[in-house]
């Protein structure tokens, strides 16, 4: 790849990506701030949503906890993976929950395609949205199979180039000599960030923290007491 095309892909397509996310997704909030949600289809079809909501929404919290925490402390991490067990058994637990996120996903899938109710309310941003998780996983999975101990390198790699973003400074060489699939999967990222606020998935923005402190509600149920 030359490197006018690293530039492009590496340090000029991040900053795109998130202006674009931060600008549609505060146009979007301010002119119709009741679309973000999650637009939930549950009382379309409930039984199949559930068991791959479950087990994607669990499988995709503890991997990007994971990315958080080596992005977060590098140092950290590589004193951990140090000790051989301790990698091995980080490894074995990213890729479970890893696929754990793939099997959910290709559930919700099968129920979009196959659900005629669910089908019929599928946006092109759905369909988008779906394709781009679904390549984001894939990407993950295949790496942490074929080119093993991801914690310990992405520490070495991902984690300088991401905080070189933040610099204003993008140092895309950390990033250039990794393989294909790491790379799909860095690129695959910022796409899923520049999609965000044309999705479902801005429900992410606005976690429900106000819940924490709201009165609790009162149901009262009314029933006719038969004569």
């Amino acid at each position: 790849m030359t490197v006018n095309a690293d530039l492009l892909l590496y340090a000029l397509f991040p900053y795109a990506a998130i202006l674009l996310a931060v600008v549609v997704g505060l146009i979007r909030f301010t002119a119709n701030r009741f679309s973000y949600s999650s637009l939930s289809s549950q009382f379309l079809e409930s039984r199949r949503l559930f068991w791959g909501s479950v087990p994607f929404h669990y499988g995709i919290l503890v991997v990007l906890a994971g990315h958080l925490i080596g992005f977060l402390f590098p140092r950290s991490v590589a004193a951990f993976n140090g000790v051989p067990v301790r990698l091995f058994i980080l490894e074995a637990t990213a890729l479970a929950f890893g696929i754990l996120t793939l099997v959910g996903l290709v559930v919700l899938i099968h129920r979009r395609i196959t659900s005629a109710k669910v089908r019929a309310v599928t946006s092109r941003a759905d369909i988008v949205l779906l394709v781009l998780l679904l390549s984001q996983v894939v990407t993950g999975i295949y790496t942490a199979i074929f080119y093993r101990w991801g914690s310990a390198w992405y520490v070495y790699t991902a984690t300088p180039y991401l905080q070189s973003l933040l610099k204003l400074a993008p140092e895309t060489q950390y990033v250039t000599g990794l393989p294909l699939m790491a790379r799909l999967h860095i690129l695959n990222a910022f796409g899923l960030i520049a999609v965000l606020p044309f999705t479902r998935l801005v429900h992410l923005l606005v976690a429900p923290i106000p819940y924490l402190w709201r009165p609790y509600q009162l149901v009262v149920w009314n029933r006719r007491v038969a004569k």
